[in-house]
């Protein structure tokens, strides 16, 4: 739609309006000719010449119902009442109605002076598209709405996607939101409690912060508590100001542990597995922490009428944050999944990026999408176990049933035989892996069934994925030199060998220029090339 609406260049609402009406199955063919006309590409012309009493606004295409209305009972002379049987019919494809009426409206407008071909045509334009045609009343109604979303989207954008993500209502509309925010520059952020609100909110940089409802197992009483008590009196200092503060009926010792999962309290720099470490009386930091903010909301009251209210400190004293053992990156990645559904913070993947881009031919929601029409190709994809478990067979024999997830779907493989005996240790949930499979037809009953060939760790390919890569300039685009200058100091992984072929415009010509270094390839590196414009490909 975009593509069409920057094509288009409407310059009045009318033409918005219509752009909204052609865009769906139907009349999108339409959408072509309508720019090519509006623009002066085309001449715009009528079947017959009193249609441009309908049909001026739209340069000659018929785009709403009410125009299929209008000219049946200005071509073929309909009544009101037959005008809107043959808009339903149309509309809900009912054959035998539009059979009835077909003769009618070539009678109608024989009778009126029309050729029959003409006629003919005419009805055959509408069959095609009237079945999926709007009603301008509603297609004016959406234009309007869309107006509004695109100013929005456009002057406050981190406000208007925030907005968006607090109705996307299930995780594969939000992930896809969220790569949206990304290809405009916002960041979604984690949950934060200074910053979070009840649902998705832009931040003052303009980026959006996670809402605390989002957590899951943080019920509202405890969400209202925090938000609350922070917009009467403040941010929160640490953590401890956080227990002295916070409504701890409301926000529970469960609440708390969320918070840290989750990544709320990141902030104060107390790592996320702190709290989870025991003391000698085998207690978790988490519920060491609550039962302090207990007691100091307890002392705190009691000494509103002492003496020695200055004096709290010494009954309540703040317990020092253990030293933990840092968790895995994967183990504490799915700790934040599970709680808000997706990952924030980062992505399991993330250190795969060279193995993903290069090494798979194939992200998972393409492969869904499109793999099953491709039998006997060779698919690589990439993602991270999600669930593996394993049943018998109908023959005594076990088989595994396997769910990876990259960036953008999930899918699920069987691995029978061979494959489940060679490849069933590879399959532990948090692993990020690669499976090689393709589509293959059984020879005898004609079904088209998956088949996994191998399975193989990331971490294994780490470096072997790319030979090479090599990069295509100009002699004006040689300025890149110093960005491949930091490059080369950049890492000592991911080594690969590095050609320049650069293009001397004035004489047309190009040669190839091999560096005595290898470059590192980083996902960075990677994403300043595409920055750039700058064209490269890589050797697997």
């Amino acid at each position: 739609m975009q593509k069409y609406l920057i094509e288009l260049q409407p310059s009045t609402f009318e033409d918005l309006i219509a752009m909204n009406a052609l865009y769906r199955p139907g009349p999108m063919s339409y959408i072509p000719q309508f720019i090519a006309r509006k623009h002066g590409r085309e001449p715009i012309t009528y079947d017959f010449p009193e249609m441009e009493k309908y049909l001026k606004d739209t340069y000659g295409i018929t785009v709403y119902q009410e125009q299929v209305m209008l000219l049946s009972r200005l071509l073929a002379g309909f009544t009101r009442g037959e005008s809107d049987v043959l808009r339903k019919a149309m509309g809900k494809k009912q054959i035998d109605k539009l059979m009835k009426l077909k003769p009618k409206f070539i009678a109608g407008g024989e009778e009126r002076g029309h050729d029959r071909e003409t006629l003919e045509k005419i009805w055959s334009d509408w069959e095609a598209f009237a079945s999926y045609a709007f009603n301008k009343s509603h297609a004016t109604c959406y234009s309007w709405v869309a107006y509004q979303t695109a100013y929005l989207k456009a002057n406050y954008p981190s406000e208007y996607m925030a907005a968006v993500l607090s109705r996307s209502g299930d995780v594969e509309k939000m992930t896809k939101f969220m790569d949206e925010c990304k290809s405009m520059g916002i960041t979604v952020k984690g949950p934060d409690i200074n910053e979070s609100y009840k649902s998705f909110s832009a931040t003052k940089d303009g980026h959006i912060r996670f809402g605390l409802s989002g957590i899951k197992g943080f019920g509202d009483n405890a969400v209202d508590a925090i938000i609350s008590e922070r917009e009467k009196n403040g941010p929160y200092k640490d953590i401890y100001d956080v227990v002295e503060r916070v409504n701890l009926s409301a926000c529970n010792r469960r609440a708390i542990e969320a918070l840290a999962l989750s990544g709320a309290f990141d902030g104060f720099d107390i790592p996320r597995e702190s709290f989870f470490e025991k003391n000698t009386k085998g207690e978790d930091y988490s519920e060491v922490l609550h039962r302090y903010g207990q007691q100091y909301q307890i002392d705190k009251n009691n000494q509103t009428n002492s003496l020695f209210g200055d004096m709290i400190e010494s009954f309540t004293s703040k317990p020092p944050v253990p030293k933990a053992e840092p968790w895995p990156t994967i183990e504490r990645l799915s700790r934040e999944r599970e709680l808000v559904g997706i990952y924030l913070s980062a992505h399991p993947l993330d250190p795969f990026f060279m193995e993903m881009k290069f090494g798979c031919n194939s992200t998972l929601k393409d492969f869904n999408e499109q793999g099953i029409n491709r039998v006997g190709h060779e698919f690589v994809v990439g993602g991270v176990v999600t669930d593996y478990t394993e049943r018998p067979s109908k023959r005594g024999n076990n088989f595994g049933i396997l769910k990876i997830e990259d960036k953008t779907a999930s899918s699920e493989f069987m691995l029978f035989d061979k494959v489940f005996t060679d490849y069933r240790n590879f399959c532990i949930p948090g692993t990020a892996i690669a499976v090689k499979c393709s589509y293959e037809q059984n020879r005898y009953n004609g079904k088209v069934n998956l088949r996994v060939r191998s399975i193989a760790f990331l971490k294994d390919l780490k470096g072997k994925m790319v030979k090479g890569l090599r990069i295509n300039l100009n002699e004006k685009q040689l300025e890149i030199g110093n960005i491949i200058k930091d490059q080369l100091k950049a890492s000592t992984e991911n080594r690969c060998e590095l050609t320049f072929r650069i293009h001397d415009l004035e004489a047309n010509r190009y040669f190839d220029l091999r560096s005595r270094y290898k470059i590192p390839l980083t996902a960075k590196f990677i994403e300043q090339l595409d920055e750039l414009g700058v064209k490269y490909s890589v050797d697997v």
